[in-house]
């Protein structure tokens, strides 16, 4: 769907699970040019909440205008999370959150459990979209105790699907590609037909013989739905590790370095190798106030993790980039980091 039919489409679906209503103070720190930040803005005006505009500098600009203008909700991606779970949250702004948002990426436990320990009063909605279909799924607040590693389920006037290689619908905890069909599916990608071919295909399970083929959005994204329907991100197609001849998750990587409390933030990436495909660095910054403790993160990862995903080198940094999104810049990690083992040989 596109246009304002779409528009209307996402704001009802999220202001209904969020439970927005007019004395709602969302604030807006994610560009609008990012479609969760986008939506905070059609959402607000859906339930005619007021949207408190921000372009802040420093992470605790944020907690500052929360209390300030008494904020009830705040939409984030996990970077920025990071840095405000490690911070003093006053009592005004315990007083008026109700809840906060998680998308664009998995969000670490450690940074969960944080931000639930500062913030007792806030709801926490663990989310996740894609552009080509606005909103996908959401982690209902009462689930988070029993399932934080979980995408939820589909949120309203949606359905996922869990797609293998052979076009087949998978059983539990069988991982395979997201297919995302519905009402907030949009048209393609503009003056790009050869990239929207690529993307929006028919959508599974169709009836034969329908005068009109329904197309959906396939993510790329690799999940696993449990047997009581809760999906669980295993990642990108594009950014899984292959080394000595295993697939390996990056989110599963992450979780294990953030739980270590060693590191700020993370990022594990796989680069070329001369002997193993490709091996495993976790790009990394000191923790506030701290040194990086390379050791320990190693450490955690021998304790939790099979030898095969233990990471091959830990590299810091006094920071991680960036895109537009305010997502870490993994494209541009790996590129800069190309020939580091090439360089060790």
């Amino acid at each position: 769907m596109g246009g304002r039919e779409g528009e209307r489409a996402g704001a009802v679906s999220v202001s209904t699970y969020l439970e927005n209503v007019a004395r709602d103070r969302i604030l807006c720190v994610l560009p609008f040019s990012f479609d969760a930040g986008y939506s905070q803005l059609t959402t607000a005006f859906h339930a005619g909440a007021c949207a408190v505009l921000m372009n802040y500098l420093l992470p605790n600009d944020v907690v500052k205008t929360v209390a300030r203008e008494r904020i009830t909700g705040i939409g984030g991606v996990p970077p920025l999370w990071n840095q405000l779970a490690g911070l003093d949250w006053p009592d005004e702004a315990k007083a008026s959150m109700r809840y906060f948002t998680n998308t664009g990426g998995h969000m670490p436990r450690a940074t969960l459990d944080r931000l639930r320990a500062s913030l007792p009063n806030a709801k926490p909605y663990l989310m996740y979209g894609l552009m080509e279909a606005f909103r996908s799924t959401y982690l209902p607040p009462e689930e988070v105790e029993n399932r934080p590693d979980s995408m939820g389920k589909a949120i309203p006037n949606a359905e996922i699907v869990v797609v293998n290689d052979k076009g087949e619908v998978c059983g539990p905890d069988e991982p395979g590609e997201l297919v995302h069909r519905g009402a907030l599916v949009s048209l393609g990608y503009w003056n790009d037909p050869e990239r929207t071919a690529e993307r929006f295909k028919p959508a599974p399970g169709q009836l034969a013989g329908l005068p009109v083929t329904e197309y959906a959005v396939w993510s790329g994204d690799t999940v696993r739905k449990d047997a009581e329907g809760f999906l669980y991100f295993v990642g990108r197609r594009d950014e899984m590790i292959k080394s000595s001849g295993y697939r390996i998750s990056p989110t599963e990587l992450e979780e294990v370095v953030y739980s270590s409390g060693a590191v700020g933030e993370a990022v594990a990436l796989g680069l070329p190798h001369p002997t193993i495909g490709q091996g495993i660095v976790i790009v990394a910054t000191p923790p506030v106030g701290g040194a990086l403790d390379a050791e320990a993160v190693l450490a955690a990862c021998r304790e939790a993790l099979p030898q095969f995903m233990v990471p091959h080198a830990v590299v810091e940094r006094a920071s991680l980039d960036r895109n537009p999104n305010g997502k870490i810049d993994r494209k541009k990690l790996g590129e800069e980091l190309a020939g580091f083992f090439e360089e060790d040989s």
